[in-house]
């Protein structure tokens, strides 16, 4: 049947998508059968490494993912010497293989979307996504999964189903994580540098992420690393596998982290700058404390602005995001070891 589900983040969407096709799949040479899409190449290129990962021992079956900012001509090739079974990408990349008859999807039988809510609400992205879904065989299942999905988007994805499975959590309360502590540190724009160095000291963690791109980190020898849309595809993809690999311990990232991303040793996430809504807060602040961990979240407020979007965070999902105090109990946010 057609599923469309929300679960909070860190509870496992994507292994709930990954192995519920692997379990249906019947490979047949030469034959995509799966069609898995989402937002940003990076989670293309995570989901892709879940499927290798869960098929260990299912060797006839063969994954492929695709994305722009990589020679298309690389993908044609796998697509005719060694044509995938399951294929995972981005709507644009995607496309553009179906339109130049390379990736047939006459055989889909699976067809899911990753933050889907993401997907159709831009216009462009959705317009893309269509097209495929036209493509495709109409009788297929399809099932898409988010953490938000709001009221005004179930419509949109009720159009891509037939009588689907609905699985939402309407109480928003529900959305944050227990273990994950959450605080704010009121200061002005001048005084974030400084505070951060502070923090970045006195703080235990395993790694962290930061949502902001800043340099300073590097040139004061903290052990970081930065992701953002102006690199180069394979530079990207490069540091977020040192990044994952543990070969660095910060990552400072844009919202192109923001969504789905999973690196299960991050327990601390600062909002170096407020997000621009309660959406893109819980998603950032989500990368940690994952799968029932503990984790830390501080968030810098520093006008009325940003105030006023942690009052609307607090409101949504009736939480305390208190003031950052003096010291932090280290067992509050870090798994202390036996």
């Amino acid at each position: 049947m057609d599923i469309l589900c929300q679960a909070k983040s860190g509870m496992g969407k994507t292994a709930v998508f990954v192995l519920a096709t692997l379990q249906q799949i019947e490979p047949v040479d030469g034959q995509v059968s799966v069609l898995v899409m989402c937002h940003t190449r990076e989670l293309a290129f995570q989901i892709s490494k879940e499927y290798e990962r869960f098929s260990k021992y299912m060797p006839s079956v063969k994954v492929s993912v695709f994305f722009g900012g990589m020679a298309i001509k690389k993908d044609e090739e796998v697509l005719k010497k060694n044509c995938p079974h399951i294929v995972v990408g981005t709507p644009g990349r995607t496309l553009a293989l179906i339109r130049n008859k390379t990736l047939s999807v006459k055989n889909i039988k699976h067809f899911v979307l990753d933050e889907c809510d993401k997907m159709l609400e831009q216009l462009d992205m959705r317009c893309d996504v269509q097209e495929i879904f036209r493509l495709t065989p109409h009788e297929k299942q399809v099932m898409m999964f988010s953490a938000t999905l709001s009221k005004e988007i179930r419509p949109v994805c009720r159009k891509f189903m037939q009588d689907p499975m609905e699985v939402f959590v309407d109480d928003e309360t529900k959305l944050t994580l227990h273990g994950l502590q959450q605080y704010y540190c009121k200061l002005k724009d001048s005084e974030k540098n400084r505070k951060l160095f502070d923090l970045l000291d006195v703080l235990e963690f395993n790694q962290l992420e930061l949502f902001k791109i800043m340099h300073l980190l590097v040139e004061q020898n903290f052990p970081a690393i930065a992701i953002h849309r102006g690199m180069a595809q394979e530079e990207r993809l490069s540091r977020y596998q040192q990044f994952k690999d543990f070969q660095r311990r910060i990552l400072v990232a844009t919202n192109l982290f923001g969504r789905g991303m999973d690196i299960e040793r991050v327990n601390i996430v600062f909002n170096y700058d407020m997000p621009e809504d309660s959406d893109t807060y819980l998603h950032r602040v989500a990368r940690a404390g994952r799968f029932g961990t503990k984790g830390l979240a501080i968030t810098f407020v520093s006008d009325e602005t940003d105030a006023k979007t942690l009052n609307e965070v607090q409101d949504r999902f009736e939480v305390n995001v208190a003031e950052l105090p003096e010291e932090i109990d280290i067992s509050s946010y870090i798994e202390q070891s036996r």
